[in-house]
């Protein structure tokens, strides 16, 4: 009862995803992200476990598709599943188990990765992709914010969406971007409204961070 996209910035590096669901805090359960790593979701009947698995893998060395092909063939239960991976060279990989909860599908491209189940419309991920990758000028965040608007416009999932999330990892060992909205009736245009009022300030509090007698 999910969709999701995770995705890499061409021009800075920074890795993110962002997540909506009709179940209470998503982004909790499902996303995660590491500097110079990667970015991973796992969803429909969720196992948080395999998020830290596919960024460990990943921090190894391996690439998202390769990490992801080693955990679908030992992870148990795994055809209960979906995953999406993006690693820091902007590989991608995703998978749907064939247990997947309702309508469930994948897509991914250079850089980017989308998923859903329990969908209202096969062509949400797609549509997500297709909003991500038809801004690449635009801010991580604010591609990640059109993609998860796309999701919706495209039919969402089948039940109300009541959740969302967004997270965003850059060079510092933290994810600069940490946004949710665990349960409302509008969580992506909440979401959204968080997005502009934190984008202005994720840099100065990084500085704060670093150098905090300046």
């Amino acid at each position: 009862m999910t969709f999701s996209l995770a995705a890499r910035c061409e021009r800075t590096g920074a890795v993110g995803a962002v997540i909506a669901s009709a179940s209470m805090a998503v982004a909790a359960r499902c996303v995660a992200v590491r500097a110079g790593v990667g970015a991973v979701c796992s969803q429909s009947t969720t196992d948080p476990r395999l998020r830290e698995a596919l960024l460990e893998a990943m921090a190894g060395g391996v690439t998202a598709r390769d990490a992801l092909t080693a955990l679908v063939g030992r992870a148990p239960d795994v055809a209960y599943r979906q995953l999406v991976a993006i690693d820091a060279a902007g590989g991608s990989a995703s998978y749907s188990g064939e247990l997947a909860l309702g309508e469930a599908t994948d897509v991914c491209a250079p850089g980017v990765a989308a998923a859903g189940n329990l969908l209202a419309d096969p062509g949400v991920p797609a549509a997500m992709l297709a909003a991500f990758t038809g801004r690449a000028g635009d801010s991580l965040g604010d591609r990640l914010i059109a993609a998860l608007r796309a999701g919706l416009a495209a039919g969402g999932e089948v039940s109300p969406v009541r959740s969302a999330g967004m997270l965003i990892a850059e060079s510092v060992p933290w994810p600069v971007t940490d946004l949710r909205v665990d349960w409302h009736d509008d969580p992506v245009g909440q979401l959204a409204g968080l997005w502009t009022l934190w984008q202005p300030q994720a840099e100065p509090y990084v500085g704060r961070a670093l150098r905090p007698a300046g």
